[in-house]
């Protein structure tokens, strides 16, 4: 199928070829039929697409501020790393989409395969939505008439926020396509309304509906044409959905205003409010966010929890409804704000120029006769008799900016990389020469040449997608955490022992040079030992799907477990207790902020610091080991000090290599076969440890590891 995508780096706008995704758990997949151009929105991206390095960081200065935090703690070259890494991950264009449900997730009742919906979909032949941002279609609205629903819904959330009432004035700033819909709604709810534009076009279309359109550049004092209309009173509030960098329309909005007026904001502005516009007649302001309430909450949009209607009237798919039966009884008629009709291959008509465009509304049509695939070939290469080639599973941040250019380093043969959109995966598989895009692991499992999988989804997909790769007898490496239950690594473990293929999971620290200098500076006698070990984690927003109990599993069990994995292979031994203690007078269980104790068979003790309250400018990960009157001290990967060891010199590392190592070993192993690269016990015993950590903070008591 064809995406619309806009390069951030280059600046292109770009029809791709992505597989076709296949229906999620909750979602419904639509094939489209028609798709809205939002000039204004879509115009913003594609010029900061086109703007170089200099003039994308004057547009962002709060990225910039984090990109030099960055540069202190990690270094210039990781940053710049990162930071060229997020250019190299294209947009998805589009957010207006009408089309037919062609397949229905697993829980979704309110859609059948026929029906004609609009969501929010992108600029694509097919598309994966959540059923909360999914509205049926009436049967008199039009496919081209339904593309408005969520431009509509835009404007009616701001006018919700208004909170008109019956004879008011009220002032619309900006007549493109969201102001229009706004002022007509407006109409419809019985206000006065006047709109303000600089577009002759955009005035006489706004005429033609009975609003008082004005074009200011016609001579016209904005603030004095609404004093004159309302006697003096001033408007009784102000939607600004224009955008400019002005701060000239927050100051006019509030002087237009009548005392105690509501201003709100749907578009894009400059915000260097003066007080005064807003402190002598005690006008209120708000931003107005989207389609709605819903927006932006996982729970809403993405796990499909709606909102009690008697507590939250109008949510963002109530308010599609509404835009949809206003359509559809003629109280908002779009039909006049259509300016052009252009097949989805000749979209560059519509972005080859957007700076100079004048359209106010643009309908892609789609009407695609390809089959629908699953698999895109990026690269023609042969497989047959090559040992360790690799399928992938997960194209995200992680895989984009670690894996493929660890992968690349020791030319590892990959012959899939998979993403449940397909869009991620295809731009990784062209970047990195990989020769099949796909949106279906499946035909990873089911491909014979495949020898190696490699997991890097989100950790709730871990267990089950290790345990379908160990059942299609292939061997697996998993980024951790390897399960997120007890009942999940069990059902691995007996999988496991009916195959005669390997488990590695990603515990790269033990990798790295640094830790692999400190083990042999240990030597292998078995004495036990002292670890302090300290990950100074950073804070990261509790809304950060790595918190959620059921998809991440929380950052201890997530992450903290690295170094449970590090301490044992520096003890040599196997983990038989555990004690966890949280910051905080009632800590809960996904806490980020802890210090874990393990007790080894051999007599070593182990504490991890795992805190998520620290100062960035600190090191972010610090190990100290005490053997036999010697201390050994890493400093964030990059310095070891040794004292008390005969001949012992400070060492310092330019760059961790412990993802290149531990891929390099892992590469090595599956063309030549042998032993794995970290026993499974191993893997075992640490997974089992990050559980006991939670449940010893949940009984507050030692947890002794079976």
């Amino acid at each position: 199928m064809k995406q619309i995508i806009q390069d951030l780096k280059n600046g292109e706008t770009i029809l791709e070829e992505v597989p076709v995704p296949k229906v999620k758990s909750g979602h419904v997949l639509i094939k489209t039929t028609k798709s809205l151009v939002s000039l204004g929105t879509e115009r913003m991206l594609v010029e900061f697409g086109k703007a170089n390095f200099i003039q994308k960081a004057r547009q962002q200065p709060d990225k910039v501020k984090m990109v030099l935090d960055k540069v202190k703690t990690d270094g210039l070259k990781p940053t710049m790393d990162a930071v060229f890494n997020k250019l190299n991950q294209p947009l998805p264009l589009g957010y207006c989409n009408v089309g037919e449900v062609v397949a229905v997730g697993r829980g979704v009742t309110e859609f059948k395969v026929g029906d004609r919906v609009a969501s929010n979909g992108n600029h694509v032949e097919y598309v994966n939505v959540p059923k909360n941002l999914v509205a049926k279609i009436p049967g008199n609205v039009t496919d081209e008439e339904a593309a408005f629903t969520v431009i509509g819904s835009i404007g009616l959330q701001g006018i919700r926020l208004l909170n008109p009432t019956f004879g008011e004035t009220m002032v619309v700033v900006g007549l493109g396509l969201i102001g229009l819909v706004t002022a007509e709604l407006l109409l419809a709810n019985g206000c006065n309304v006047i709109g303000f534009d600089f577009d002759p076009e955009k005035v006489k279309i706004a005429k033609a509906k009975g609003i008082i359109a004005i074009n200011p550049a016609e001579g016209t004092d904005q603030v004095k044409f609404v004093e004159s209309y309302t006697e003096g009173i001033g408007a009784d509030g102000v939607i600004i959905t224009a955008s400019n960098k002005s701060n000239e329309i927050i100051s006019q909005s509030a002087n237009m205003c009548r005392k105690r007026g509501r201003v709100i904001l749907v578009g894009v502005i400059g915000l260097d409010i003066s007080r005064a516009d807003f402190y002598e007649k005690e006008i209120s302001f708000q931003v107005s966010c989207s389609y709605g309430p819903g927006r932006y909450d996982e729970e809403y949009e993405q796990k499909g929890n709606d909102y009690p209607i008697g507590y939250v009237r109008w949510t963002e798919k109530r308010n599609f409804e509404a835009i949809l039966t206003a359509i559809s009884k003629g109280t908002l008629d779009v039909k006049p704000l259509i300016t052009e009709r252009i097949p989805l291959k000749e979209y560059q008509k519509i972005y080859g120029d957007m700076k100079n465009s004048r359209s106010i509304a643009s309908i892609l049509e789609y009407d695609s006769t390809e089959e629908a695939t699953s698999t895109v070939t990026i690269a023609q290469k042969s497989f047959e008799g090559k040992k360790g080639v690799i399928g992938i599973i997960g194209a995200g941040n992680f895989t984009s900016s670690t894996i493929l250019p660890n992968l690349k380093k020791i030319n590892a043969d990959v012959k899939y990389i998979a993403s449940s959109g397909g869009l991620s995966s295809t731009i990784m598989a062209k970047r990195h020469n990989i020769a099949n895009s796909t949106s279906d692991y499946k035909e990873i499992l089911e491909d014979n040449d495949v020898d190696l999988v490699l997991i890097t989804t989100q950790h709730n997909m871990h267990a089950s997608m290790v345990l379908e790769s160990l059942k299609a007898s292939k061997s697996v490496f998993v980024e951790k955490p390897l399960a997120l239950t007890n009942s999940e690594l069990e059902d691995i473990i007996a999988e496991y022992n009916t195959q005669n293929v390997n488990v590695s999971v990603g515990f790269n620290r033990r990798f790295a040079p640094l830790a692999k200098k400190m083990k042999k500076l240990l030597g292998n006698d078995k004495t036990p030992i002292n670890i302090v070990a300290t990950m100074n984690a950073g804070f990261i927003p509790a809304d950060v799907w790595v918190h959620d109990m059921e998809v991440g599993g929380g950052r201890i069990i997530g992450e903290a477990c690295h170094y449970i994995d590090l301490c044992t292979y520096f003890a040599g031994s196997k983990i038989t207790a555990v004690c966890m203690n949280a910051m905080g007078a009632n800590p809960e269980e996904n806490t980020d902020n802890a210090s874990i104790l393990l007790r080894y068979e051999n007599g070593t003790n182990a504490v991890i610091n795992y805190f998520a309250n620290g100062s960035k400018a600190y090191s972010k990960e610090r190990v100290e080991i005490y053997s036999q009157e010697r201390t050994l001290i890493m400093d964030n990967w990059r310095k070891l000090k040794a004292f008390g060891f005969k001949g012992g010199r400070n060492t310092s590392s330019k760059q961790d290599k412990g993802h290149y190592n531990q891929f390099n070993e892992l590469i090595e192993q599956q063309q030549k076969g042998g032993n794995p690269i970290i026993s499974f016990d191993e893997i075992v015993n640490t997974t089992r440890a990050s559980f006991a950590a939670i449940e010893s903070l949940k009984q507050g008591k030692w947890i002794e590891i079976k």
